[in-house]
């Protein structure tokens, strides 16, 4: 049986999507970039912090949206021999970036609003309320383009997404603070409304922040629970042990998994690594699988996984460390 190196075919690299995804970004980029440049100007001639940090947090919009694009661009370069699952995680990488990129502006943003709080300045708020408004419907324009995009299973998508809802919520905030100045003088609104949208924006900049770190960590996908993976591996017929389970997201889509089964010596090995690539596929949706099949022969004391090069030469081929596989 000796040292069984097997595949599923069905990779599914998790293609599906990407065009949509590409030019959902590309026509949510040029709406934000244009009215960025709106609000920008509308921010300073009204001396609005609320509509300020929404033109700051736009500016955030068009440069996250710019950075996934070049992200999905790069991603589709082919793997090499150097870069076997090719610039996939570069899209995590994005982001991630965009995700910490949404902490600093918030951040940024409560604490100007924190200052204001106690000495609110006069805003125009006539051509505050016109302003943010244009703002939000440029917002709501490119929130339905991405979600028509590859919106529920790309991370990278679903981060710029975040960044236009936040950026959505930044303008009914300024909207709701200008008709409040508008109607009662009440100026403390505008710092007010700054700090809640900080807050709203910190909230979604956390959940993208946590599972781009979790995929570059190489955590188990939040959806798979890897004890009842190895539960079901186990109960295979002729299966005695699984040992050497990991389960990983390479990036949105692409989960891949490595193990060791020990089965009952003597025992054909592929009718049995058929059953666990079908049973991975059918239960989990792991189609990206490679599984060792081992008997009583193999050394488990071996398999330490130390980083010997003696050890990864050795005649017979059997590889003391699982995590060759990957």
């Amino acid at each position: 049986m000796g040292h069984h190196h097997d595949h599923g075919d069905g990779h599914g690299h998790h293609h599906h999507g990407k065009g949509a995804s590409k030019r959902a970004l590309l026509v949510s980029f040029i709406i934000i970039t244009l009215f960025l440049i709106v609000e920008v100007i509308g921010g300073f001639i009204t001396n609005s912090l609320a509509l300020l940090s929404d033109a700051g947090h736009m500016l955030s919009d068009a440069s996250a949206l710019l950075l996934s694009l070049v992200a999905i661009h790069i991603a589709a370069r082919p793997p090499t021999a150097k870069r076997t699952f090719g610039m996939h995680r570069f899209e995590i990488l994005a982001a991630l970036i965009n995700g910490v990129t949404l902490v600093v502006i918030s951040l940024f943003i409560f604490w100007e609003g924190y200052q204001r709080l106690f000495d609110p300045p006069q805003v125009a708020s006539g051509k505050m309320i016109i302003i943010a408004t244009i703002g939000l419907l440029a917002n709501i324009a490119a929130a339905f383009v991405l979600m028509r995009g590859d919106y529920k299973d790309n991370v990278n998508v679903r981060s710029a997404f975040l960044h236009v809802l936040g950026d959505l919520l930044g303008s009914v905030g300024a909207i709701v603070g200008g008709i409040l100045m508008w109607s009662f003088g009440w100026y403390i609104a505008d710092p007010l409304i700054s700090i809640v949208v900080a807050v709203l924006i910190m909230l979604s900049a956390w959940r993208v922040t946590k599972e781009s770190v979790n995929i570059l960590l190489e955590s188990t996908p939040s959806r798979i629970d890897s004890t009842q993976v190895e539960n079901r591996l186990k109960r295979l017929s002729g299966v005695t042990m699984v040992h050497d389970l990991h389960i990983w997201t390479v990036t949105s889509g692409f989960d891949s998994l490595t193990c060791h089964l020990i089965v009952e010596d003597g025992l054909p090995s592929y009718p049995v690594l058929n059953e666990a690539l079908e049973l991975l596929q059918r239960e989990f949706g792991i189609t990206h699988a490679t599984i060792q099949i081992e008997n009583s022969s193999v050394l488990h004391e071996e398999l330490t996984c130390q980083s010997s090069s003696n050890e990864h030469n050795h005649k017979d081929e059997r590889h003391s460390c699982g995590d060759h596989a990957h």
